[in-house]
């Protein structure tokens, strides 16, 4: 059973990203600090949104792969069960 999310709640969540990411991004160009500092903390905040996706990506991937071993398990179960007869009896 697959579980879709809806178009508001992804709406919401790329709304939520875009929002956060430009006011910090705002934020540090804002800031009383040199260039130096200024493209540092630009950096950062670079290397966590990269860093951010790859761990979700990571993350999607492992569920994904579980979700394949399960299935294929429960075909196996389901094909044992369903060649087991508990009524017959063996060598007659």
């Amino acid at each position: 059973m697959q579980k879709h999310t809806t178009a508001a709640y992804y709406v919401q969540a790329v709304l939520s990203f875009a929002l956060s990411g430009t006011a910090l991004a705002v934020g540090i160009a804002y800031l009383p600090v040199g260039g130096w500092t200024r493209a540092f903390l630009g950096l950062g905040l670079l290397y966590t949104v990269t860093s951010a996706f790859t761990l979700a990506k990571v993350i999607r991937d492992r569920h994904e792969s579980n979700e394949i071993v399960s299935r294929v398990d429960q075909a196996r179960l389901e094909k044992l069960l369903s060649e087991h007869d508990p009524f017959r009896v063996e060598g007659a």
